[in-house]
């Protein structure tokens, strides 16, 4: 008995390995060195957010992009080839031109015209000057924007709002693991939203909050749902989550 109980924790060992190896080169599954070995086939480098500082005790490491952005670059990188002026590709050079370039976003108002809005990583999102000279630079070179276009680079549109919510819970003794349960998971949906063009929906915030233990939940504010077109980026100044008191 011993020894097939034996036998089948290796095979299942076995499996896992052979299942992580698999994952470690496919796109959609690789992560950390794994993804920079798959990013290198296709000439494409993990950017550098924020740079590391070795004067600091103990040294600062450096802010590397995250696989979820890395990943996107990547997948974009044979749009990059293009010289036909393609809305991937100008999404992917604006990208890989500066690690502080959180999203990108292409339109054409009209022929031959190209409006490129950017949002960074820094502050609300709302693009310096010098960050977009060096959207605009990488953007209008020979071999990256076609002879006839017209680029305009602008940072993204910022569009603030804040979210008050009280939640009613249903009877039981502990109320603090709930109330940070719901705070994790609407930040989450709070950085997921902070990109061009993506809505702030009332239903997403309620999904959000709609954590275990949660009853239902009074959204004060935002009163409405804030739609965005792909020229702005939302920015949440601050949110406020308590307990409203229990439900029976």
């Amino acid at each position: 008995m011993k020894l097939l109980q034996e036998n089948a924790y290796r095979e299942v060992i076995w499996r896992q390995r052979v299942n992580e190896s698999a994952r470690a080169v496919m796109l959609a599954y690789a992560a950390g060195h794994d993804l920079d070995n798959l990013g290198a086939n296709y000439n494409v480098e993990r950017l550098v957010i924020t740079p590391a500082d070795e004067t600091t005790l103990p040294p600062t490491p450096a802010v590397m992009e995250s696989d979820t952005d890395y990943r996107l670059r990547i997948q974009q990188a044979f749009e990059g080839m293009s010289v036909a002026g393609s809305t991937g590709a100008y999404q992917f050079h604006g990208r890989s031109a500066d690690g502080r370039v959180a999203d990108i976003s292409v339109i054409s108002p009209e022929p031959a015209c190209v409006t490129v809005s950017v949002l960074s990583r820094e502050n609300n999102g709302a693009a310096s000057g010098e960050l977009l000279a060096v959207v605009r630079n990488a953007l209008n070179d020979e071999d990256v924007r076609p002879v006839a276009d017209r680029v305009t680079v602008q940072s993204a549109v910022i569009v603030d709002y804040a979210i008050d919510a009280a939640l009613y819970l249903y009877p039981g003794p502990e109320s603090e693991p709930v109330l940070s349960a719901a705070k994790a998971k609407l930040q989450t949906y709070i950085n997921a939203q902070h990109r061009l063009g993506r809505d702030i929906r009332k239903s997403a915030i309620y999904a959000a909050l709609h954590v275990e233990g949660v009853q239902r939940v009074e959204l004060v504010a935002p009163v409405a749902d804030i739609v965005l077109n792909e020229t702005q980026a939302s920015y949440c100044t601050e949110y406020s989550v308590k307990i409203g008191g229990n439900d029976e």
